[in-house]
């Protein structure tokens, strides 16, 4: 198994306007591994998430490449990189964009049916994800049913799906307390370790960064 999960090399973007041109990225590289986590820090503005957008390939760079499990991403089609994402990235956001819907099974469910994968199978997967996360309970309650870290970690397991060898999270505890935070860090850390995947957290919150095995600072 190739260790490497991610390589970036050389990451610059520029959005330009009518007027000007504002450089967001200038030459960013990283290496992540299985097992790994890395944490993005930075002020508001500062290109977190543009950057995880340029690693799912939700976005190309000026200039630079990132490597999935050794496929350069930006030079695949629009539905390579969708396929890719599917199965290699788990995306969680801050605001956890569950279905509302939906119960938490059927969130957790849908990757694995959008993939083609048999709904039996699919099932049993979404129940024993939710029971990772402690939530076996609460299979069939909507959101608005579940507390903000019940949703966010629906939100994990949903991530988890298609069983992806990364984990991209986007300002993960913004809407989380310390206490929250604390045992969320601890859900996810054990799941990168468990299950050998590599973990990206954009993050301005010490409680998360200070976790984390690496940092990648943009100014």
């Amino acid at each position: 198994m190739n260790r490497q999960v991610i390589c970036a090399r050389g990451i610059s973007k520029v959005f330009n306007n009518q007027n000007s041109s504002l450089e967001v990225l200038k030459d960013i590289s990283f290496d992540l591994d299985r097992g790994q986590s890395i944490g993005i820090v930075g002020a508001s503005g500062s290109g977190k998430t543009t950057l995880l957008h340029i690693v799912c390939g939700l976005e190309n760079p000026n200039s630079g490449e990132v490597l999935v499990n050794g496929k350069e991403i930006s030079s695949l089609s629009f539905d390579e990189k969708a396929l890719l994402r599917s199965k290699e990235i788990g995306f969680v956001y801050q605001f956890h964009h569950l279905l509302p819907d939906l119960t938490a099974l059927e969130n957790v469910l849908m990757p694995a049916l959008i993939a083609g994968i048999p709904q039996a199978l699919a099932i049993e997967n979404a129940k024993r994800l939710l029971g990772d996360m402690n939530l076996e309970n609460k299979e069939n309650n909507k959101p608005d049913e579940l507390s903000g870290g019940e949703r966010q970690r629906v939100a994990i397991a949903r991530s988890m799906s298609n069983s992806p060898s990364c984990l991209v999270m986007d300002e993960p505890t913004g809407n989380l307390d310390a206490n929250n935070v604390e045992s969320f860090m601890n859900l996810v850390l054990e799941i990168v370790q468990k299950k050998e995947i590599g973990l990206i957290v954009a993050s301005h919150d010490q409680n998360v960064f200070g976790r984390l095995d690496n940092l990648l600072s943009l100014e």
